[in-house]
């Protein structure tokens, strides 16, 4: 009868000391991935973790709308994005940091498969495409041109996403002569990282390990073709 008491009063105050204990150990029962974004590795990848990309930037004239450029001047542009941002893959080029890639070139993929994946690999950049399209970027000029999932993430449709960010840095502007080069050159700078701005360096220098990979005067050169009054 006495042991009896004896295990009833003791229990209890083992189970809390138990409590207690597990409270602060290893085996705290918060996800391992929450913690390890709270505080490891993987802290803030939208804000300077070792995986982040670059922020999003504010578009200079978010207004203005694109409606299916042409043109050489534009010809050149892009082409000179592809040339800081995705020189070897081009329209199928994934961001090198990406440890799980697409198991389709980008080309192949439909934007409901990109966003899939981008969903199913957190902590990893996703920049994607010729133009190195960041996720939230992505879905937002996806929306504006009322593109569908279904679509395929071909090169007609990547130029034409790319479009709207070439009007929001101001082309309409720049061709019409209210903005000038440089003011275009460093908006443009905003935007793709691999560009420098009128410092030399990209405008996301330092940042997650972007830097420019073009210099000011090869930017300078190839738009002084487009606009040698300007």
């Amino acid at each position: 009868m006495r042991l009896i008491i004896y295990v009833l009063i003791v229990i209890p105050f083992v189970q809390v000391a138990y409590a207690e204990a597990v409270r602060g150990s290893l085996f705290l029962s918060t996800p391992l991935t929450t913690r390890a974004t709270a505080s490891g590795t993987f802290i803030g990848r939208a804000e300077g973790g070792l995986f982040a990309e670059r922020p999003v930037h504010t578009p200079a004239f978010a207004q203005d709308i694109p409606r299916h450029l042409r043109g050489s001047d534009i010809d050149l542009i892009r082409d000179l994005i592809q040339e800081a941002e995705s020189r070897r893959d081009g329209y199928d080029a994934v961001q090198h940091g990406a440890r799980i890639k697409p198991e389709k070139p980008p080309t192949e993929m439909t934007l409901a498969e990109i966003f899939a994946w981008i969903d199913a690999t957190p902590n990893q950049p996703h920049a994607i495409g010729r133009y190195q399209f960041i996720p939230k970027t992505l879905r937002r000029v996806v929306d504006k041109i009322g593109a569908k999932p279904s679509q395929n993430f071909t090169p007609a449709l990547q130029d034409e996403l790319a479009d709207v960010l070439l009007v929001e840095a101001g082309l309409n502007r720049f061709r019409a002569g209210a903005l000038d080069r440089t003011g275009f050159m460093n908006n443009l700078a905003k935007i793709w990282a691999g560009l420098p701005n009128s410092s030399g360096k990209s405008h996301y220098d330092g940042y997650a390990g972007n830097k420019a990979s073009v210099t000011w005067a090869r930017f300078d050169a190839v738009m002084t073709r487009i606009s040698p009054q300007l």
